[in-house]
């Protein structure tokens, strides 16, 4: 079948998993859950896969083993693609996000010096902010404090130096779009948006 959007059980579905985050409300409601939130997620990954590639569904259960937090469900249902995509749906609406979340060590000092140095830094620093500029969020997972050492403490761009990741995010709230396949739309239009940004990491850190 053909990505339709999420109708508003979805989000109903997920209004009560926060309110009731227990088995019980679980198991009296998977079938909404597997009718009105999963089935419409795989039909979106599936139009999507041949420009974006493969992406996975992450598991509905949470890990509460080293958490305090014990409530054992996610209130959202994600996935994660292979080209750096990422969507979730939950009662607050719709995220996407692209880019790197997390860098290895030696990712990570490719990283800082393509950052730092003038001639890939500064197209780097003309993309976050043409990203900003168009409402996207350009963060990272952590960050230091400080621009990290072998780096000028007044480096122009000592902000994206004390990142440990790079990645776009943009959160979409409840909207009627939502529950139509205008949903994918918004959702390629952004991935388009943070191909600069892909690229420039494809080719200075990767």
């Amino acid at each position: 079948m053909a990505f339709k959007g999420w109708p508003a059980e979805a989000l109903e579905f997920y209004e009560g998993l926060t309110a009731d985050n227990s088995k019980t409300y679980w198991q009296a409601n998977k079938s909404t859950y597997d009718d009105v939130v999963l089935a419409p997620m795989k039909e979106l990954l599936t139009e999507l896969e041949p420009e974006f590639g493969p992406a996975k569904i992450f598991r509905p259960y949470r890990d509460v083993r080293f958490s305090k937090d014990k409530t054992p469900y996610k209130t959202q249902i994600a996935a994660s693609f292979e080209r750096s995509g990422y969507i979730a749906l939950s009662a607050d609406g719709l995220g996407v996000g692209s880019g790197m979340y997390h860098l290895e060590s030696e990712q990570l000092a490719r990283y800082r010096d393509a950052v730092a140095a003038d001639k890939t830094g500064e197209p780097l620093q003309k993309i976050v902010a043409d990203l900003i500029g168009q409402g996207i969020e350009v963060s990272a997972h952590d960050t230091l404090k400080i621009v990290p050492r072998g780096y000028n403490k007044d480096h122009p761009r000592n902000d994206l130096l004390r990142h440990k990741g790079l990645i776009g995010w943009r959160q979409f709230p409840v909207k009627p779009w939502l529950g139509t396949a205008k949903a994918k739309t918004k959702i390629v239009e952004f991935f388009h948006v943070m191909a600069p940004l892909n690229d420039w990491l494809a080719k200075n850190v990767l």
